[in-house]
């Protein structure tokens, strides 16, 4: 195309703007032969390629065809189920931080054997599919599944430190009721309050009652376990013989889901069995499926000076730091019983807690080693300090009509409440301490269940000083 090079050239547009007058239009720089149709604007930039064409934007043809839209981009549930070893947190979270993903919740319910992770992230369907395609090539990664597209019960636990001037006191304890939270500590200047529900509860308490003012928050992960169908064809159809008391004897082996040693089988044998968690064929080695509750626990008298330091730490919220926090204690070959990664008070920060067993002299120079991290604000080792700490588990146990009403009484003693119902299996949620998680899972194994989901323990420094667990070793009067 030819140009015309001149300082001022005045050119009569082919079409008027107005009725009554031509309008010049001056082009002081290289101008080309002008187009039939002039647009009024024309703003082009990469990001238009992925948008729609407005009707407004210039062709030489004419409107365009509308390209694509953009895939969308929504948080999902990805559910880890793995042979816990030294060092398996740390690779998990590599595989999200290598491509800069950043975790916004993660909940780990560890065993000595064996571990369930709970992972929310934020990425699109076919990214989100490569990444779950990775973590299943991991070593000692038995299933990892999507739980996004199913309908499932997702539960977050929080606890939560706000001012409490005495005059408002009785507001603060107004929204407590209404939210259904309990009170776990009470100072003279400041509440400690725990919260369990989905997330958005979680968002609804922290905005009401952050006109009061937060101090401290300590949040787990989101965890979630699938809702049951109903009919025969659910996965954990007669599932237990306690609950079938009258099948005892027609029930296959590989059905019974209270036995400590249960072979672990095939995907095949396993769509069949109704097996929550199938793996790889093993030849022989045996593993109970379902997540233990007393792990975690050490002998208060043990005189090597071994014992659980929950450690509570403030880290910028961005893709790759957990990888690195986690890393320090995969190098030095702490095998962690506890972790819980959620939202911190400030915008930007997450708070992790985790329970590590050590010496006092193992843990100092551990938390030396944390401080030397860039991303890392605060480190405090809450075990010689009076603290509250709370943990939640989602149990689902195999029952028909007779024996739900057994289950419910025991959730009941335990303040457990039920979630989730069909017609043979019913689902428990219960927040407290471990010792607590304990003695509801060891009285429900006989009915037969069927999946365990835990988050790690949370924990706050109690502003009233009263240590509970001391209390806790005080005998009743004769």
């Amino acid at each position: 195309m030819a140009a015309l090079l001149t300082h001022h050239l005045p050119i009569h547009c082919s079409k008027s703007y107005s009725d009554s007058a031509w309008k010049p239009l001056c082009f002081p720089a290289k101008i080309g032969i002008p187009s039939c149709h002039v647009p009024k604007k024309l703003v082009l930039s990469p990001r238009s390629v992925d948008e729609k064409i407005s009707n407004n934007t210039f062709s030489a043809n004419g409107p365009g065809p509308s390209t694509p839209t953009r895939p969308k981009v929504r948080r999902h549930t990805i559910s880890v189920f793995v042979g816990d070893e030294s060092g398996m947190i740390n690779r998990i979270a590599g595989v999200f931080a290598r491509r800069g993903y950043n975790i916004e919740s993660l909940a780990v319910g560890l065993n000595k054997d064996k571990a369930l992770f709970t992972i929310v992230v934020s990425g699109t369907e076919r990214v989100l599919q490569q990444v779950v395609e990775q973590l299943q090539k991991l070593v000692n990664v038995w299933k990892v599944e999507d739980l996004s597209n199913e309908p499932q019960v997702e539960r977050e636990l929080m606890l939560i430190k706000v001012n409490a001037d005495p005059k408002f006191r009785a507001e603060i304890k107004w929204l407590v009721d209404i939210f259904r939270a309990k009170i776990v500590d009470i100072s003279e200047h400041s509440l400690t309050i725990e919260v369990t529900g989905d997330p958005g509860k979680m968002v609804a308490v922290q905005r009401n009652l952050s006109k009061f003012g937060i101090k401290e928050i300590a949040r787990t992960g989101k965890i979630a376990l699938r809702r049951e169908k109903m009919g025969a064809s659910a996965p954990f159809w007669r599932f237990s013989a306690a609950s079938y008391p009258d099948l005892q004897e027609t029930l296959p082996v590989n059905a019974l889901a209270g036995a400590r040693d249960r072979p672990v089988i095939s995907e095949a044998d396993a769509s069949g069995g109704g097996d929550v968690y199938p793996v790889e064929s093993s030849d022989g080695f045996t593993m109970n499926q379902i997540l233990d509750a007393h792990w975690g626990v050490l002998i208060d008298d043990d005189t090597s000076g071994l014992q659980s330091h929950t450690l509570s730490m403030l880290v910028n919220d961005s893709p790759g730091v957990l990888n690195i926090v986690t890393g320090v204690f995969a190098r030095r070959g702490y095998n962690l019983q506890s972790l819980a990664v959620g939202h911190a008070e400030t915008e930007g920060l997450s708070r992790i807690t985790t329970v590590v067993p050590g010496t006092d002299e193992s843990i100092r120079k551990l938390v030396q080693q944390l401080y030397k991290l860039v991303d890392l604000h605060e480190v405090r080792d809450l075990t010689a300090l009076p603290f509250a700490e709370r943990e939640l588990m989602l149990i689902k146990i195999a029952v028909n009509a007779a024996a739900r009403r057994d289950v419910l009484d025991i959730a009941n003693i335990f303040r457990a409440k039920a979630v989730d119902v069909s017609g043979h299996t019913i689902t428990l949620e219960l927040t407290g301490d471990l010792d607590k998680m304990v003695a509801l899972q060891r009285l429900l194994e006989p009915y037969g269940i069927c999946e365990v989901a835990r988050t790690g323990r949370v924990a706050l420094v109690r502003e009233s000083g009263v240590d509970s667990k001391y209390l806790r070793g005080y005998s009743f009067p004769l």
